[in-house]
This record gives structure tokens, sequence and C-alpha cells, in this order.
């Protein structure tokens, strides 16, 4: 069964890029919109500048391990798209640092405090 909490749809990522609010860090590109649920939809990505196979994976799950991190600390608001680019920068990172990228790009995007 597919999860409706990942973005899938070709429609969805346009709308994001294209109306979408983006944020850079040391290590992450976020961007985020507004959507019209009652749950947040996100995605992660890691495009072949980051590397090859193995390096883009893990830098996918690194970004996805710090943001569920971040979820079971704080609070962030529901009802948004969020997108995780990966940086090329991202490769010899901890988990750690991504995790401290990632927040002070939700706190640049004033989704937490």
């Amino acid at each position: 069964m597919k999860d409706p909490l990942t973005l899938r749809n070709k429609e969805d990522f346009i709308r994001l890029h294209s109306k979408g609010r983006s944020v850079g860090s040391r290590y992450v590109v976020f961007v985020n919109l507004k959507n019209d649920l009652s749950y947040n939809r996100k995605a992660f990505l890691a495009s072949k500048k980051v590397g090859n196979s193995v390096q883009r994976h893990r830098a996918v799950r690194l970004m996805r391990e710090a943001f569920r991190q971040i979820l079971n600390e704080r609070s962030v608001p529901e009802g948004y798209d969020f997108l995780f680019i990966a940086r090329s920068t991202i490769t010899d990172s901890k988990c750690a640092d991504v995790k401290k990228s990632i927040e002070a790009a939700l706190k640049r995007a004033n989704l937490i405090d």
C-alpha cells in the first residue's frame, strides 16, 4: 500500500516548484507550500550531482532520518507539502549535521520556533 504522506504525482512536484517557497541551507534546499489537506506530505530528492546511487540513497536516508527526529522533538504545523533536495555537500556529513541544516531551513521558513 502506498503511503499517502509521500508526494508522488508529477503535478504536485510541478506545483511545489512553481508556487512553493524555497529556503536554502548548507546541506539541503527546502521547498514548502500550503496544501488543502489536514496532514503534511513530504518528498526527499537527491540528483546525480550528489554522487553515485549509493551516495544519493545515503543522502535521502540522512534527510529522512533527520526530519523524523525533528518531528519527534518539535511541533510542525499541519497542511503543508515539503520537498527536501540534497546538495552535493551532504555526501560526507553526519546525521546530526543534516538535522541542524534542516532545522535551520524550517526556522527560516517560519515553520518551527
